[in-house]
């Protein structure tokens, strides 16, 4: 076996893996990235959630999302703006290639393939090395940013896995015992996204094969409150490609989860039932909306294994083993204080802020054939609904025992309930970022990444030479503001003085700053249909009016009903929407 040192070793190929060691790489610091798959990118890419959802808003796309999401626009040439259920589209080969390229990009960045941890090396409490097949490879400090939490069974370090009970942290979406929901569903439920294709009208696509009786009754009823294309428009892709990661009656497969964290067979076994579920959803759409769509070709590479290149590499894990750190994320963490549109910020014993990356997502739990009802954390911005902004603490990435060890993907520290906002992509891309600068950090100043003192990590974010990462939440505050820095150090230096509504009182940028290429002008009746809720009249008929820029979000409340205006901005044919990116009155 071949032994290999390095400063950080980052285990597994998750998004969150993947932007900490492109980050710690890009400070200089000598890395290892050990991914499963020929993708990096997890989620976004491998999993084939290229519609990701979450920190949406221009104030968030700050970091290391932040600059994913330009650079798929700058090689989108059609426009992200396919799908409904995302405001952002694209085809998953894109973002693979995206993540490629700023590795390749790092010459002391260096990526090994299929390859799996199969021990954790520990000295007393402190990780210092990951065997795997092929190699032993020791580190200074090891990132896990497998997609569920190997590092953390496979090093005995203290975890949890599935359900707490109200009791423990008080959270009041928790149920107070044991009831049939947590009985069949330990975790929330994963799903295998497959891609379809539309072969066109007219044409017949291939006959999706199934390897057993399909009992078709089960998905009865999956699109009946939409309709056969505008489900399939919920994950639209560009090049007619149609994302398929269905929760109603679909692909989303709980059948004994406990298998994923049990033996190898079992977990295989768990695996092919779930490919085989997405692959009996996807011919009951063949067979029930029309015969032109099909299986698509060519999306996946799949190697040494059965599965078709339309499926994703592996399933779209919504929760994993997560980490017993030193803070806990739950629920109350992520709910709107009171007369207020954020959640509170993380503060510690010494008054210090201590978060490290933004969220916003409703908090979104997935137990197919149940509903469960959690405490509502959505508002309306921009026209449309949004989450509220919260943020993540630091240490909710370290070990509350163990050295040499983050963690930077869904196995961070918090509860099952609350880890319904905190496992989305773009989040999960910042805690990433987070983690991989920080471990820069402890390799640089030759200390734990415990005994980092949280301001250093911070400026260290927020002056990223690359890929700057806020840490306040903001609306009105986008990245490319002239005084964006001047008002998240503001605040860290004043707690006290965060506003209740997520505004700070900075200067407006213009209404033009920046257009896509791909913008174009549309004139019409501005129409007021409800509180943040409006609508253009054109000749083409009505469309709504969405935008993700504070500058326009204030036009919008601003606009007399019946006025006539000009708007420049991109069509969502899919949602029957305009995102509205600068307003001529």
């Amino acid at each position: 076996m071949q032994q290999l040192t390095t400063e950080i070793l980052v285990v597994g190929g998750g998004v969150g893996g993947t932007a900490a060691a492109i980050t710690a790489a890009r400070r200089g610091v000598n890395t290892i990235i050990v991914s499963e798959f020929a993708w990096l990118g997890g989620m976004l890419t491998s999993a084939g959630v290229s519609v990701p959802d979450g920190n949406e808003l221009a104030a968030w796309q700050t970091g290391l999302w932040g600059a994913y999401i330009k650079e798929l626009k700058h090689r989108e040439k059609t426009g992200l703006d396919s799908s409904w259920v995302s405001m952002f589209a694209y085809t998953p080969s894109m973002g693979a290639a995206i993540f490629a390229d700023w590795v390749e990009a790092l010459p002391n960045l260096h990526w090994i393939r299929r390859q799996t941890p199969e021990e954790v090396i520990r000295k007393e409490n402190k990780i210092i090395g990951v065997k795997f097949q092929d190699f032993s490879i020791e580190a200074k400090v090891i990132i896990d940013g497998t997609e569920l939490g190997d590092l953390l069974a496979l090093g005995n370090i203290p975890h949890r896995w599935g359900w707490e009970w109200q009791a423990e942290f008080n959270e009041p979406s928790a149920p107070i015992c044991e009831n049939e929901i947590t009985r069949t569903y330990p975790v929330q439920s994963p799903t295998w996204v497959v891609l379809l294709q539309d072969f066109g009208v007219g044409n017949e696509a291939p006959e999706i094969s199934i390897s057993q009786p399909n009992d078709s009754s089960i998905f009865d009823g999956a699109w009946a409150n939409y309709g056969g294309q505008k489900f399939l428009n919920y994950g639209r892709l560009p090049n007619n490609l149609f994302m398929i990661n269905w929760p109603i009656h679909g692909n989303d497969y709980g059948k004994d989860l406990s298998r994923l964290i049990g033996s190898k067979s079992a977990k295989q076994e768990y695996l092919s039932e779930a490919y085989n579920h997405s692959c009996k959803f996807a011919r009951y759409i063949q067979e029930n909306i029309d015969r032109h769509y099909g299986l698509a070709e060519n999306i996946f590479p799949h190697q040494e294994s059965s599965y078709h290149p339309a499926f994703a590499l592996h399933p779209y894990y919504r929760e994993s083993r997560r980490l017993q750190g030193v803070d806990t994320i739950i629920e109350s963490d992520l709910l709107p204080i009171l007369n207020g549109r954020v959640a509170k910020l993380p503060v510690n014993d010494l008054g210090e802020i201590t978060s490290i990356a933004i969220g916003n997502y409703a908090n979104d739990h997935h137990y197919p054939d149940y509903k469960f009802n959690l405490q509502p954390k959505s508002t309306r911005w921009g026209g449309r609904w949004t989450g509220t902004p919260f943020t993540i603490p630091y240490e909710a990435l370290v070990s509350v025992s163990i050295d040499g060890l983050l963690v930077c993907e869904k196995n961070i520290s918090v509860s099952h309930i609350a880890n319904g906002s905190t496992r989305l992509q773009p989040l999960v891309t910042n805690i990433g970022q987070a983690a991989g600068t920080a471990a820069a950090l402890a390799v640089e100043l030759n200390c734990q990444p415990r005994d980092l003192k949280i301001r250093t990590i911070q400026e260290a974010l927020l002056r990223d030479k690359i890929a700057p990462s806020g840490i306040i939440p903001l609306f009105n505050l986008p990245p490319e503001h002239p005084d964006w820095l001047r008002w998240q150090t503001y605040y860290l230096d004043r707690p006290e003085a965060y506003p209740n509504d997520g505004n700070c009182p900075c200067q407006e940028i213009e209404n033009n700053l920046s257009i896509s290429p791909n913008a174009k002008t549309y004139r019409g009746t501005f129409k007021q249909i409800d509180d943040q809720q409006y609508s253009l009249i054109t000749d083409d008929g009505s469309w709504g009016l969405v935008t993700l820029r504070p500058e326009v979000d204030r036009l919008f409340q601003e606009l007399r009903a019946k006025q006539t205006i000009s708007i420049v901005g991109t069509n969502n044919n899919s949602g029957r929407w305009l995102v509205v990116e600068s307003i001529v009155i």
